[in-house]
C-alpha cells in the first residue's frame, strides 16, 4: 500500500538532491531516516573485530574524560 504526501518545492528539491539513480523516493526517505533494526547489523563484525572496536571506544571515552577533567581544572583555577 502506498501513501501520498505533500512536500514544498524546497523539500522536494532537497529530497531529489539525495536521490541516487537506482532509488525510488521511498528508498531515499528510508535511507535518510536511518532507522534500522539492530538485527540488520547483527553478525557484521567478527568477535575479534568487536573486541577491537570495544577497546577503541573505551580508550576514546577515557581520553575524553581526561580532557574534560583538564578543562574543568583550568576553569576552577580561574
Amino acid at each position: 500500500m502506498s501513501k501520498s504526501i505533500r512536500l514544498s518545492e524546497d523539500a522536494y528539491a532537497r529530497l531529489a538532491a539525495h536521490k541516487r539513480e537506482d532509488e525510488t523516493f521511498s528508498d531515499v526517505v528510508l535511507r535518510l531516516a536511518g532507522e534500522r533494526s539492530l538485527l540488520d547489523i547483527a553478525g557484521v563484525l567478527s568477535d575479534e573485530e568487536a573486541d577491537v572496536l570495544r577497546e577503541a571506544v573505551a580508550e576514546r571515552r577515557e581520553r575524553r574524560s581526561r580532557d574534560l577533567d583538564a578543562v574543568a581544572d583550568k576553569l576552577g583555577e580561574s
